[in-house]
């Protein structure tokens, strides 16, 4: 007996034939796309939480979400966007009913640009297989220094620098005030610096 995941995901030629299926609420589509999402969001995920089981479970409620409420998505981004924004919400709301404790940071004037490779490197969605093998391993050093910042350095990084917040989104998803949010992204930007050299 076939497991779902061994489904052919040539089943939908491209996203629009996807979204279309999840819409009229197709029995494959939610299992297509997880299989064509859920690493990458995986990966997201073990980086916001340092934990693969609950990587595994964010991972899995942030797809019933996007299941159950497919009717929402309205198209102005792409399908991985609006994943990659459930998953992180949806690490964030665990990781706030787990940790009561905000840590607050001195106000800092810089706000200097951040290595548009890195961002490049974290966010691209768009490799093909070979080339995906041949970054691999950069891509690898890249993920491990983001998860090795500190808790809140890296979610104000992950918000702000990948995600595409605005400094004052990010900041109100955080709870902290627009300045602390820049201090922690600026302290985030050289962390990374320091660990990977200039890319």
């Amino acid at each position: 007996m076939s497991s779902p995941l061994d489904i052919d995901l040539d089943i939908y030629h491209n996203e629009a034939e996807l979204l279309a299926a999840l819409r009229r609420q197709e029995h494959l589509a939610c299992t297509c796309m997880f299989k064509q999402f859920s690493h990458r969001l995986h990966t997201l995920a073990q980086t916001m939480l340092k934990d693969i089981d609950e990587a595994d479970d964010v991972v899995q409620e942030s797809f019933i979400q996007a299941c159950a409420h497919i009717g929402k998505f309205e198209g102005r981004s792409g399908l991985h966007t609006w994943l990659y924004r459930i998953t992180t919400n949806t690490a964030l709301m665990r990781r706030r009913r787990k940790e009561l404790v905000t840590v607050t940071l001195a106000a800092h004037d810089s706000d200097e640009p951040v290595s548009a490779d890195l961002i490049n490197y974290l966010a691209d969605d768009s490799l093909t297989p070979d080339q995906a093998v041949l970054s691999g391993e950069l891509r690898e050093q890249i993920y491990q220094a983001v998860r090795s910042l500190p808790l809140s350095l890296r979610d104000a990084f992950i918000l702000r620098m990948i995600d595409g917040l605005s400094t004052k989104d990010a900041a109100a998803k955080l709870g902290i005030e627009e300045s602390a949010l820049k201090v922690r992204v600026h302290r985030a930007r050289q962390i990374l610096r320091s660990t990977l050299g200039q890319l």
